[in-house]
C-alpha cells in the first residue's frame, strides 16, 4: 500500500529513524521477508522515461536472481527466507490497481507518441509492458517456475542457504505480497514456543510497510529498502545493481519510542499504554492515505495532516475513556468522538478559503458555479430569510436589544455555516456528480468511509475481512460529514478470491490485451462486449487537492463483478490447457534442505540455466488456514532494556530531553521543512559535564566502548584529549589489544597538543556536533573530551598455543574520533550463537577448502588432508591446487598502443578549424529556446549538445572525453562527431561563436530566414544525435578507473592460454598461514596490506557468493569511494558464470548483473567490494597474501594477486603506500653522489669535442606536459648548471660510460674525488642553493612553513614569488623536511626557466609531491586535504594517511584488518629489499616515456633528441587512470651507447 510522501515525512520527523548502511553494516537477523514485486518492476524497467529501453525476458530473469541473492547475502537470515510475490488482490486493492495501470498504459502511449513527433527512431523490438507484472499472465508464469528453479539451484550449492527454511509465495497464492508476509509472521507469533526476540528484516519499497511492522508489535524488527533520493529529475537513470545500492535500514524498534515521545503528554493519565497508542498511531495513518479508500478532503501529509491528526489525538483520548483501535477492531464510539473534534478543521480550512471565495464568485457574477446547488441554496437562504425576519420583528416589538444584538451574531454564525454547507455541497455535486445532496446521502457516505477504515484494520491486523467489499467513490466525504457513527453495524461477506484471469480483465485496460488470453480479449474492444464500457481509451484524472500527476484520481468505471463473470463465462471453454493451469490458485511452498534426497532438477531454460544434476531440495506445501490466528489473539511483550541487541538501535542507555523544533535536519539530500523531533543529551549521571580528559580515563582508554548513539557500534579507544592533553596507548604498531582487567592496566603515553593540534581537535569537535546537529537532530552540547577509536570489522579465529583457537574481535585501522557524551559503556550486548572452534582440528577438519596467506603458494586454493599426526605440532596439512599466473608486464608495457587516445580541446580545435571554446561548449550542453533572443517563447529547451561531460557530477564518457586536473581531454571519436556536426548545423557553430556568453540560443536568431524553420532543424539536431552511437553510451565517473575494451579483450587472450598449466602440490602449513572462509569471519581481511589496482590478479575467498569460491579474475576497473571499505573493484574472472556482466564495452559499473554466454566482443563482469578478494600480485618475499577471468565488481572479497613487473621504473604513490620510498636510501645517495664524482669537470685549457647539438632541440620545445624521461632530462641540466658542468669541460656521456678510464685518470682519482667532495660539501644546503637560484631568475627568497602531523612528522612547504608552491615528504625534524623540500624546488623552478643547451647526461632523479600554486592539492591517491578553515570537514583520516605519510608497519604475525572480501594472490616484494625496484603502474604516457628511455641503448644521442623533439607536446593517458596526477618518480640513469 503506498501512504504518498509518509516514508519521508517520518523520516525527517524522526531523523534516527532511517539509518544508511552498506553491506558490512547491517546487523544479524533470523527472519527474511522480501516483497518481490518491488525487485521484478526494479529489474523490468528501471526507467519508464527511456522510451528506448529494451529488455529480454532471461535478462529480467537473471537480474532477479542476482538481486535475491544479493539481498540474502547481506541479511544473512538465520531461520527464515521468504519470499512473496503478489497473488490476486481484495477487490478493495483491484481498484487501485485498475486506475494505476490505465494510467501507465496511457503514460506510455504519450511518451511514445512525443517520441515519433520529434522524429526518434524507435527500435523494432515490444516495448516491455509492465503491466504484464499482475498474477495470471504467461509473464508470471514464466517467473514463477525461474524461481522454483533458483531456490532448488541455491539450495542444493550454496552451504548458506542450506540451515534455512526457504517459502515462497507465489503469483498463484491469493493475497497480496507484504500481507502473505504478515500472516507468516502472526503465525509464528501465536505459537507456544515462539521468542519474542527473533530478529526480523522486511524488504520492500510500500511506505505502509512501517505500519504493518508496528502491528506484530514485534521489539525486533526492521524495514530494508533502497536509499531514497528526492529532488532528482525523472529521468535519471536508477541504479538497479545491488552491489552500487545504499540501503536505508529503518528500524522499528526506534519508531516505536518516537511515538512514545510524540505522544508524552498523555503519560499524565494512568492509562498510558504505548502498545495502544501505537496501535492507534497506526489507525491515524491510514486517515492521510491508503490503496483502498480516497484521501479525505484537504488532508494532506505535506500541509501538516499528521501534527493536526496528533494534536487532535492528544486532545481528545483522556475524555473519550479508552482507545480508538482495540487489536484491529474499531471503536465506534471513541471514533466517532475523535472525528467530532478533528471536523473542526474542515471549517478552519474553509474559512481561510471563504474570503478568496466571495471575491471569486463576485468576480463571477454566480454565486454558485454549479446551477443545481444554486437553486437549493436560494431556496434554503429565503426559507431562513423569512425566519429571521420574524425573530426580529418580535424583539423590536418586545424592547428587547440585547437579543437582537445576539440575533445579529447569529446571523453571521449562520451565513457562514450557509456557506460552508453549499460549499460542501458544491463538492459532492461536482465530484460525485449528484443532484441533490440528501441526509440520506451523507448518512450512506459516512457509513462507507467508516467501513473501509474497519475493512483496513481488520486486513492489518487478522487478514482479509472480505474480498468482495469496495469503497464505491472515487472521494471520501469531509471529516464533519462522517458523524453518527457510533451506533453502526459493520457486516462482512468473506466470499471468495478472483481467479487470476477474472483479475486481469478487472485491473488491465484495452492497450494490454494481448496479457489475456486470446479468449477474452473481444471483450476489451469489440463495441458488441457487454462490458466495453469498461474499457475507455481515453479518460480524465483528477489531482483533488495533490500536486504530483501520479497522486492523481483516475476517473474510470468500477467493475460490475457480476456482469464481469457474466461476460467471460460464455469463453471459458475456449480456454487451451496452459491457460487453464495459470488460471487456479496454488498453496505456499516450503522448501528445505535435505542430502538425503538427490535428483536431477530439469531447467526450463538450459541454455541460461543448466540442469541441476544432484539437487537436494524436500519440497511441501502450506495449507491455507494453516497460518490463520485467532482474532482475539494479542502479541507477546517483551522487556529488552537491559540487553542490546547489535544492530537494534535504541534511544535507551543515554539521558537526554526531547522536544519538537524546526531545526532543517537533512536526510533526504535538502534541509527538512517541518518540525523534526530534536534529542539533547544531558549532562553525565552525577550532574556535572566531564571537564577533562583524566576523569575517566581509566573507564574507556584501552576499552571496548559503544559510539555513534543511538546507531551503537563498538569500538576500540586508543586515545581521550581534552584539547590540552592527550592521553593514547603505548603500544607497537599493529598490536590491538583491549585491556579490560585491573591487573593489566594500559601502556599510556601523555602527549601536550601544540597550537596546531589544539586547532584540530576544535575542528573535530566542530564536525561531530555539526554532523549530530544536522543528520540525526542532536543535540550533544558542550564538548569537553573526544576519544578516538577503531571501530569493530569483524571476528577472526587465532591459533594458540596447544592447538587452541579463539574467535577474537578485529578493529579497523581508521581512527576516528567521538564526543564522550554521544558513548555509552558498561552494557551488555547480545551476539548470535554461530558455532565456534575451539581447536585446530575443529577449525580445519579432513576437506575443509582453505586459501594460503604466506609462501612459497600465496593464495592458492587448497583442501585440507589428514592432520591428525601433525596437528598437535602447530601444523596443518593441505593440497594445494597451483595456476600457472598469466603474464601480462608485456601487456602493461605496451598498453599505450591499445589506449583510446586522448587530446586537449585546442588540438581537435586546430584540426576543425574552430576555436576551443567550441569544442568545450559542443561537448557538453547547448540549450536551444524557441523564439529569438529579444521575442523568446515559453521555457521549452532542447539540449543540443553532445553531453560528453558534466562538470558538476565529475562525470565522463569513457570513449570520448576524460578529465585529468586541469583540463579536459577528447578522443578521435569527438573530432568525428563535431566534424559531422559541424557539417551538417554549421549555423548553430556560427551563432554560438558571435555569442559566447549566452546561457541559451533561439531558434528565431540561428535560422532568421523566413523559409527556415527553427524547430524543424532542432527536431533534425536532436533525432541526429539519439541516432548516434554515442547517445546509449553510459557516462562514468571521472574518478573511477576503467581499462579500455580492447585491454581487456586482450587480458582475456592472455589469461585464455595460461589455463591448462596448473599442477598439484601437498604441504604441511602452519595455521596462521592459512584462511579459511568462514561466515564469522565475513568481513575480517586475509591480508589487511593488500593493495588493489589494474591489471592486478585476485581470487574470490568469500563463500556464497556470486563469484564462485576460488575463481581468479583481474582487476580491470576501480571505483573510488570515501571509506575503503566501499571501493568497488570490476573484476574479468577467467571464467563464466550465473550473475555476471555482459559487456559489450566498459562503461563503468552496469546497472543491472545477468549471465550468458559471451560471443566474440563480450565478457562477463561483476562488482565486487574488496573483502572477498584476496590479491595474487604480490612477490614471494612478504608474508601476506593476494589470487585471480569473468568481469565483476566487488568490495573486499578477493585475494591479490598482481601481475606488475618488479623492474619498473616509475611508481605511483597509493593511499596505503610508504611515501619513504620517494625519497632515496642511503644507498641510493651514494649512487647519486658516485655519479655526479663520475663527471669530468673541465680544467681551464682542457679540449673537449663540441656538444651534439640535440639537447637545442628539447629545450626549443614548447612549454607543455612533461614525459617523465624529459622530466629527468631537465632535472640533469640543473644539476650541471649548479656544478658549471658545460660543453667545453666535460667529456660526453659516451666516454664517461664506455670508456675506460685511463692510467692518469686512475693516478688522479683520489685527487679528483677529493675535490668532489669538497664541492659536494658547498652544495649540500639545498635551502641555500635554493636561495641563490632564485636570487639568480630575480625572485625574492623563498618563503618556508611548516606542517606538523599527529604523529609527529613533519612536512615543509615551499612558496615562491612567481607563485610555484610545494611540499616535501614528511621528515622527523624541520631541518630534514626543509631540506628535502627545497630540493624539489630546485627541480621545479629549474623546468620552468631551463635555459641550457648542453649535453644531456640521465641521472637518478627523485621527485617531491608537486602541488599547484593556488596551494594544496588532493595527495596522489586523490584524498583530499582537510580545509584549514573549514570546522564541518574535519580529517578523519587513519594513521598514515596524511599526504606522504610512511604507512604504519605491521606488527609481526598473523595480519589483521578492516573489511575486506576477496586476498591478494601474489605477494608483492617490500621497497627496501636490496636490488629491488620499485613495481611500476604505467597509464600510457608513461609507458611511452619508458620505450623511449629504453631506445637510448640502441640510438646515438642525436637520434634520441630528434625522437624526443617529434613526440606530440601532449601525451594521452590511458582509460585506466581518470583523474590527472602528478607523479613521484624514480628514474634509474639510462644507458647511451655510441653511434
Amino acid at each position: 500500500m503506498g501512504v504518498p510522501k509518509f516514508y519521508r515525512w517520518i523520516s525527517e520527523r524522526y531523523p534516527c529513524l532511517s539509518e544508511v548502511v552498506k553491506e558490512h553494516q547491517i546487523p544479524e537477523f533470523d527472519n527474511l521477508y522480501l516483497d518481490m514485486n518491488g525487485i521484478i518492476h526494479q529489474c523490468s524497467h528501471p526507467n519508464d522515461e527511456d522510451v528506448h529501453f529494451r529488455i529480454s525476458e532471461e535478462k529480467i530473469f537473471a537480474d532477479i536472481f542476482h538481486y535475491l541473492e544479493v539481498l540474502f547475502r547481506i541479511i544473512k537470515p538465520r531461520k527464515v527466507f521468504f519470499m512473496a510475490v503478489d497473488g490476486v488482490a481484495p477487490r478493495a486493492k483491484m481498484n487501485q490497481q485498475r486506475g494505476r495501470r490505465f494510467r501507465s498504459a496511457k503514460e506510455a502511449e504519450e511518451k511514445i507518441k512525443k517520441a515519433l513527433d520529434k522524429g526518434e527512431v524507435l527500435p523494432t523490438e515490444a516495448r516491455f509492458d509492465s503491466n504484464c507484472i499482475t498474477p495470471g499472465t504467461d509473464f508470471m508464469a514464466r517467473l514463477q517456475e525461474q524461481l522454483k528453479y533458483f531456490v532448488h539451484n541455491k539450495l542444493s550449492t550454496d552451504k548458506l542457504w542450506q540451515n534455512v527454511n526457504i517459502y515462497l509465495s507465489g503469483h498463484e497464492t491469493p493475497g497480496e505480497g507484504e500481507h502473505k508476509i504478515m500472516e507468516f509472521i502472526r503465525s509464528e507469533n501465536a505459537k507456544p514456543d515462539h521468542d519474542p526476540n527473533t530478529r526480523h528484516c522486511l524488504y520492500g519499497l510500500d511506505a505502509d510497510l512501517v505500519m504493518l511492522g508496528l502491528t506484530s508489535h514485534e521489539p525486533n524488527f526492521s524495514l530494508l529498502r533502497e536509499e531514497v533520493r528526492f529532488g532528482g529529475k525523472k529521468s535519471q537513470k536508477r541504479i538497479t545493481a545491488p552491489e552500487e545500492t545504499t540501503f536505508h535500514l529503518l528500524h522499528l524498534s526506534l519508531m516505536r519510542e518516537y511515538i512514545d515521545y510524540e505522544f508524552s503528554p498523555l503519560k499524565l493519565g494512568s492509562n498510558y499504554d504505548l502498545e495502544r497508542i501505537i496501535d492507534d498511531w497506526i489507525l491515524m495513518g491510514f486517515l492521510v492515505g491508503n490503496d483502498f479508500i480516497p484521501h479525505l478532503p484537504h488532508l494532506h501529509i505535506n500541509h501538516d495532516a499528521l501534527p493536526l491528526l496528533y494534536k487532535t489525538y492528544i486532545s481528545v483520548l483522556p475524555s473519550v475513556g479508552g482507545y480508538l483501535n482495540e487489536n484491529g477492531h474499531l471503536n465506534l464510539a471513541n471514533f466517532e468522538k475523535y472525528l467530532e473534534k478533528l471536523s473542526e478543521f474542515d471549517r478552519e480550512h474553509f474559512s481561510e478559503v471563504f474570503v478568496d471565495l466571495k471575491w471569486f464568485e463576485s468576480k463571477v457574477g454566480n454565486k454558485y458555479l454549479n446551477e443545481a446547488a444554486g437553486r437549493a441554496a436560494e431556496k434554503e437562504a429565503a426559507r431562513k430569510g423569512l425566519r429571521k425576519k420574524e425573530v426580529e420583528m418580535l424583539s423590536l416589538l418586545n424592547g428587547d436589544k440585547k437579543e437582537a444584538m445576539a440575533d445579529d451574531e447569529e446571523e453571521d454564525d449562520d451565513l457562514f455555516e450557509t456557506e460552508f454547507r453549499q460549499y460542501k455541497r458544491t463538492y459532492y455535486m461536482t465530484k460525485m456528480g449528484v443532484d441533490v445532496v440528501s441526509d440520506e446521502f451523507l448518512s450512506n457516505q459516512a457509513k462507507c468511509y467508516v467501513e473501509g477504515i474497519q475493512w483496513i484494520l481488520h486486513y492489518y491486523y487478522h487478514g482479509v475481512q472480505s474480498w468482495s467489499w469496495y469503497y464505491p467513490y472515487h472521494y471520501a466525504p469531509f471529516l464533519s460529514d462522517v458523524r453518527n457513527i457510533a451506533g453502526l453495524t459493520l457486516t462482512f461477506d468473506l466470499g471468495k478470491p478472483f481467479m487470476p484471469f477474472q483479475q486481469l480483465l478487472g485491473v488491465l485496460p484495452a492497450a494490454s490485451m494481448d496479457l489475456l488470453p486470446e479468449a477474452y480479449r473481444h471483450l476489451m474492444t469489440s463495441e458488441m462486449s457487454p462490458i466495453i464500457e469498461y474499457y475507455p481509451l481515453d479518460f480524465k484524472t483528477d489531482l483533488n487537492g495533490k500536486q504530483q500527476e501520479w497522486e492523481a484520481v483516475v476517473l474510470i468505471p468500477f467493475i460490475d463483478e457480476k456482469r464481469l463473470l457474466a461476460a467471460m463465462e460464455p469463453n471459458n471453454h475456449k480456454l487451451t490447457k496452459e491457460e487453464r493451469d495459470r488460471n487456479r490458485h496454488t498453496e505456499c511452498a516450503l522448501y528445505t534442505f535435505d542430502p538425503e534426497v538427490d535428483f536431477t532438477y530439469l531447467s526450463t531454460l538450459p541454455k541460461l540455466f543448466p540442469n541441476i544434476v544432484h539437487c537436494y531440495v524436500r519440497k511441501a506445501y502450506i495449507p491455507v488456514e494453516a497460518w490463520h490466528v485467532s482474532l482475539d489473539h494479542k502479541s507477546k511483550r517483551v522487556d529488552r532494556s537491559l540487553l542490546y541487541f547489535c544492530g537494534f538501535p535504541t534511544l535507551h542507555h543515554i539521558k537526554h530531553e526531547f522536544y519538537k523544533k524546526k531545526n532543517g535536519v537533512v536526510v533526504f539530500q535538502q534541509s527538512s521543512r517541518g518540525e523534526n523531533m530534536i534529542l539533547d543529551i544531558l549532562s553525565d549521571e552525577n550532574g556535572e559535564t566531564v571537564r577533562s580528559a583524566v576523569c575517566f580515563l581509566e573507564k574507556v582508554l584501552g576499552r571496548s566502548v559503544f559510539v555513534n548513539w543511538p546507531h551503537l557500534e563498538e569500538a576500540r579507544i586508543i586515545a581521550v584529549s581534552d584539547g590540552e592533553t592527550r592521553f593514547s596507548l603505548d603500544e607497537p604498531p599493529g598490536l590491538q589489544r583491549i585491556y579490560d582487567r585491573p591487573s593489566s592496566p594500559p601502556p599510556t603515553k601523555v602527549t601536550y597538543l601544540s597550537d596546531k593540534e589544539q586547532k584540530d581537535w576544535v575542528k573535530d569537535v566542530q564536525g561531530i556536533t555539526e554532523y549530530y546537529m544536522k543528520r540525526k537532530g542532536i543535540m550533544i552540547n558542550e564538548t569537553s573530551v573526544i576519544l578516538y577509536g577503531q571501530l569493530l570489522t569483524g571476528r577472526k579465529y587465532v591459533p594458540k598455543a596447544n592447538g587452541v583457537v579463539e574467535l577474537e574481535k578485529q578493529w579497523s585501522k581508521q581512527v576516528l574520533p567521538f564526543a564522550y557524551q554521544a558513548v555509552v559503556k558498561d552494557i551488555k550486548a547480545f551476539y548470535s550463537s554461530l558455532t565456534s572452534f575451539k581447536s585446530l582440528d575443529e577449525l580445519f577438519p579432513l576437506g575443509t577448502t582453505v586459501f594460503m596467506v604466506g609462501n612459497p603458494y600465496y593464495g592458492a586454493m587448497g583442501e585440507v588432508q589428514e592432520s591428525q599426526d601433525i596437528i598437535q605440532e602447530g601444523r596443518v596439512r593441505v593440497v594445494f591446487n597451483v595456476h600457472h599466473e598469466p603474464q601480462m608486464e608485456s601487456l602493461i608495457q605496451n598498453q599505450h598502443k591499445y589506449c583510446v587516445k586522448y587530446s586537449p580541446g585546442y588540438f581537435l580545435a586546430s584540426r576543425l578549424g574552430v576555436t576551443s571554446y567550441l569544442v568545450s561548449r559542443f561537448s557538453g550542453s547547448i540549450f536551444i529556446g524557441r523564439g529569438s533572443k529579444k521575442n523568446p517563447c515559453g521555457e521549452q529547451r532542447a539540449n543540443v549538445g553532445l553531453n560528453l561531460k558534466f562538470n558538476k557530477k565529475n562525470e565522463e564518457v569513457p570513449g570520448y572525453t576524460k578529465r585529468t586536473e586541469k583540463e579536459w581531454l577528447y578522443s578521435a571519436a569527438v573530432e568525428e562527431l563535431l566534424a559531422e556536426y559541424l557539417e551538417r548545423f554549421h549555423e548553430v557553430f556560427d551563432l554560438v561563436s558571435r555569442n559566447s556568453h549566452d546561457d541559451v540560443f533561439y531558434e528565431d536568431d540561428i535560422w532568421p530566414g523566413e523559409d527556415q524553420n527553427g524547430a524543424e532543424k532542432v527536431s533534425e539536431i536532436t533525432s541526429w544525435l539519439k541516432s548516434h552511437p554515442v547517445s546509449s553510451t553510459s557516462r562514468a565517473s571521472c574518478d573511477h578507473q576503467l581499462l579500455d575494451a580492447i585491454i581487456v579483450e586482450k587480458i582475456e587472450e592472455i589469461v585464455e592460454k595460461s589455463k591448462v598449466k596448473k599442477s598439484k602440490v601437498k604441504v604441511t602449513v602452519k595455521p596462521h598461514l592459512l584462511f579459511r572462509p568462514l561466515e564469522q569471519q565475513q568481513g575480517v581481511v586475509p591480508d589487511p596490506d593488500a593493495s588493489y589496482r589494474l591489471f592486478d590478479r585476485v581470487v574470490n575467498i568469500r563463500e556464497s557468493f556470486t563469484v564462485p569460491l576460488g575463481l581468479k579474475g583481474t582487476v580491470i576497473g576501480i571505483k573510488g569511494a570515501e571509506r575503503q571499505a566501499e571501493i568497488l573493484y570490476e573484476v574479468l574472472f577467467d571464467e563464466e558464470f550465473a550473475g555476471g556482466v555482459r559487456h559489450h564495452a566498459v562503461t563503468a559499473f552496469l546497472p543491472s548483473l545477468s549471465s550468458t554466454s559471451p560471443t566474440e566482443s563480450e565478457w562477463i563482469t561483476a562488482p565486487i567490494n574488496s573483502w572477498p578478494l584476496s590479491n595474487l600480485s604480490r612477490s614471494q618475499e612478504q608474508t601476506t597474501t593476494p589470487t585471480g577471468s569473468w568481469v565483476g565488481s566487488t568490495t573486499h572479497h578477493v585475494h591479490r594477486l598482481s601481475p606488475h613487473s618488479p623492474s619498473a621504473g616509475i611508481r605511483l604513490l597509493k593511499k596505503n603506500d610508504d611515501a619513504s620510498f620517494l625519497f632515496p636510501s642511503q644507498s641510493a645517495t651514494t649512487e647519486f653522489e658516485d655519479l655526479i664524482a663520475s663527471l669530468k669537470i673541465s680544467q681551464g685549457n682542457q679540449q673537449t669535442p663540441p656538444p651534439p647539438a640535440a639537447p637545442q632541440t628539447v629545450t626549443n620545445q614548447p612549454d607543455s606536459p612533461l614525459s617523465p624521461q624529459s622530466f629527468a632530462m631537465k632535472g640533469t641540466m640543473v644539476l650541471k648548471e649548479m656544478l658549471k658542468i658545460d660543453g667545453t669541460g666535460g667529456s660526453s656521456l659516451q666516454e664517461l660510460v664506455n670508456t675506460p678510464p685511463s692510467a692518469g685518470q686512475q693516478q688522479n682519482r683520489r685527487h679528483s674525488s677529493k675535490k668532489l667532495a669538497a664541492l659536494n660539501a658547498s652544495l649540500s644546503s639545498k635551502v641555500s642553493e635554493l636561495a641563490c637560484v632564485c636570487v639568480g631568475h630575480g625572485l625574492a627568497p623563498p618563503d618556508f612553513s611548516y606542517i606538523r602531523n599527529r604523529q609527529g612528522l613533519v612536512v615543509c612547504q615551499v612558496k615562491l614569488s612567481n607563485g610555484l608552491m610545494l611540499h616535501g615528504p614528511q621528515c622527523q625534524s624541520e631541518n630534514d623536511a626543509k631540506e628535502k623540500a627545497a630540493f624539489f624546488a630546485l627541480q621545479r623552478l629549474v623546468i620552468q626557466h631551463t635555459m641550457i643547451s648542453s649535453l644531456i647526461k640521465c641521472v637518478y632523479v627523485t621527485a617531491g609531491l608537486l602541488l599547484p600554486p593556488q596551494g594544496y592539492g588532493p595527495p596522489l591517491w586523490g584524498m583530499p586535504l582537510p580545509h584549514p578553515n573549514h570546522p564541518s570537514h574535519p580529517f578523519y583520516g587513519p594513521t598514515g594517511t596524511f599526504p606522504g605519510a610512511a604507512a604504519p608497519q605491521p606488527a609481526p604475525g598473523v595480519p589483521i584488518g578492516s573489511h575486506n572480501q576477496f586476498i591478494p594472490l601474489q605477494k608483492r616484494a617490500s621497497a627496501n629489499k636490496k636490488n629491488q625496484k620499485p613495481r611500476e603502474f604505467y597509464n600510457a604516457a608513461q609507458t611511452v616515456a619508458k620505450n623511449e628511455s629504453l631506445k637510448c641503448a640502441t640510438q646515438p644521442p642525436s637520434a634520441l633528441s630528434q625522437s624526443q623533439a617529434s613526440k606530440p607536446s601532449h601525451t594521452p593517458g590511458s582509460a585506466s587512470k581518470r583523474k590527472h596526477r602528478k607523479l613521484a618518480v624514480n628514474f634509474e640513469a639510462a644507458k647511451v651507447c655510441d653511434s
